[in-house]
């Protein structure tokens, strides 16, 4: 399964779980659509939702502060019954490291360098903001989603 970008609406099925407005709840990707039938079905997961979370960040290509929407919420209860909450990024692993330079600068190396600078740029804020409130902060790629 390939990192699409199509965009949807998915049906949530567990309606008690889910904890943000159930007629927004957007997928922009089949990765982040898969994980949403896993939030919406896994009975240790208490409560989730999509892109509620909103923080800001500094965006050092654009030298201004914007709002992050992270992918997902969610509160898990895990093995050994304690409560976890996460704010989760659904990404793929290509995404999560500096693109390859070569002798020639393209512009998709330029597009490319701009996402993964703006990406951690977000993800620097969102650790932050997660720990600050004993969260965590998972950015989950096709590896974790095995896909």
């Amino acid at each position: 399964m390939n990192y699409s970008k199509h965009v949807g609406k998915y049906k949530v099925h567990n309606k008690a779980k889910y904890v943000a407005d159930l007629q927004e709840v957007v997928y922009r990707s089949s990765w982040e659509l898969k994980y949403m039938k896993y939030l919406d079905r896994q009975p240790n997961v208490i409560e989730w939702a999509s892109e509620n979370v909103i923080i800001p960040y500094y965006n050092p290509i654009e030298k201004k502060t914007r709002r992050y929407f992270v992918d997902f919420y969610a509160k898990v209860k895990d093995k050994q019954g304690r409560i976890k909450q996460y704010i989760i990024e659904v990404k793929p692993s290509v995404q999560c490291k500096p693109p390859t330079k070569k002798k020639r600068i393209t512009n998709k190396y330029k597009n490319d360098l701009r996402a993964y600078i703006r990406n951690q740029s977000k993800w620097k804020a969102a650790r932050k903001w997660a720990d600050n409130r004993g969260w965590e902060f998972v950015v989950l790629t096709e590896k974790e989603l095995d896909i």
